[in-house]
């Protein structure tokens, strides 16, 4: 007995450290943002009642009972001041379930509410959910759009890892009570990545979706697409038109998604999304950033070419390596925006920064001119640019 409680004191020392280490920014920013030194969210961070029996009589070896394999992909949101995020749990089984953590100075202090969300079902029950984007929507509601995953009813005798994606919808007041609507109907075979516009747009909800043919495969699906509905209770796009296609040899090469809601500025609607393109290590996950119209939120205006974030360092490894993803973002009433993404489905992150430095390099990051000989012309008039300029006095002290 002395022994099992002796355990638990440790586990629960280390928990609680883990959970009071402070954030603090990673030297060497390239001026767009700041990365953090630290993960955010951890499966180590998921609380102990989650993972471990405490009944010395039913576990008196203190085994771990439901373990926890990653913590990632988290939505996210400000109310009140304070900081939330659905993330993306995955339990030792595989099976994804949406859980809150809470801090309040959105860099640190993470710590998961008591319980997860309890999820309402459909008739058609849910066999694993992920990555939910949530928005503040006009009407007065918060949306969360998540990927349902059921397994193929077609799949052929045998086959026993074919599955269809959907968009699941549903909306809360307060982060507690969830109320389940139907999932989201389009044209397409499937659907993930699918996130609501946060206002009405020709007084009809809009949705940027992702067509795909395959579960895995984006196929004949062209990239972010836009589609508007008459209702959010029974949600239905009848046609989808691309957004943001796809482009061979660029970041988004083999298929790309919306990250989370865009955000409203003064020059359009910024947004941010995955990138996916191939090498021989596997698909290589990027987050990119675009602008589309004030008026016309389908429209792209602004495109810089290459990526915003890509993976480094510890981010480089993990279940899916390679790989960094966001579906969460919060932009302040004060200008800051704090861009939640994980990195190869193992861990959260931040990365912040602020509305006037995205909206500078959207709107002044040149776009990718699609070839290598037109991309050499464009970094050597940017040498010769700066070449000139470092002639002139004030910049003597590099010499």
């Amino acid at each position: 007995m002395n022994l099992f409680f002796h355990q638990l004191k440790q586990l629960s020392d280390n928990h609680k450290e883990l959970l009071a280490t402070p954030n603090r920014k990673a030297s060497a920013g390239n001026g767009i943002y700041d990365r953090y030194v630290n993960p955010i969210v951890t499966a180590a961070h998921t609380p102990i009642h989650w993972r471990y029996d405490l009944n010395p009589e039913t576990n008196p070896h203190l085994m771990e009972r439901l373990g926890v394999n990653v913590a990632f992909n988290p939505g996210a949101i400000e109310l009140n001041g304070k900081f939330y995020l659905v993330v993306r749990v995955e339990g030792n089984d595989r099976k994804s379930f949406f859980a809150i953590a809470e801090s309040d100075n959105g860099i640190d202090g993470f710590r998961f509410w008591d319980y997860p969300i309890v999820l309402p079902q459909t008739e058609n029950p849910d066999i694993n959910v992920y990555d939910m984007r949530l928005v503040k929507h006009e009407d007065g509601w918060i949306y969360g759009l998540f990927c349902s995953e059921r397994k193929d009813p077609d799949a052929p005798k045998g086959d026993t890892s074919s599955a269809v994606a959907a968009a699941g919808i549903v909306r809360t007041k307060d982060l507690r009570t969830w109320e389940r609507l139907a999932d989201l109907r389009t044209p397409s075979p499937q659907q993930r990545n699918v996130v609501l516009h946060p206002e009405f747009v020709n007084s009809k909800y809009a949705f940027y979706t992702r067509p795909q043919d395959g579960f895995i495969d984006a196929g004949s699906g062209g990239g972010i697409g836009w589609g508007l509905s008459n209702s959010i209770e029974n949600a239905v796009i009848d046609h989808e038109a691309i957004v943001d296609q796809k482009l061979y040899h660029t970041i988004k090469e083999v298929k790309n998604g919306q990250g989370a809601a865009p955000i409203k500025t003064e020059k359009g609607w910024l947004h941010v999304a995955h990138g996916v393109r191939n090498t021989a290590a596997g698909l290589r996950y990027v987050i990119y950033a675009f602008m589309t119209d004030l008026q016309e939120p389908n429209k792209v205006i602004y495109s810089p070419g290459g990526h915003l974030i890509a993976p480094e360092g510890e981010e480089r490894v993990g279940d899916v390596s390679n790989v960094v993803f966001t579906n969460g973002l919060i932009a302040r009433d004060n200008g800051d925006v704090y861009i939640y993404y994980a990195s190869s489905d193992t861990r959260c992150h931040v990365a912040t920064t602020t509305v006037e430095k995205l909206v500078d390099y959207v709107t002044n990051t040149p776009a990718d001119p699609l070839r290598s000989d037109l991309c050499v012309k464009q970094r050597n008039e940017l040498i010769a640019r700066n070449l000139e300029l470092l002639e002139r006095p004030e910049y003597q002290f590099l010499k």
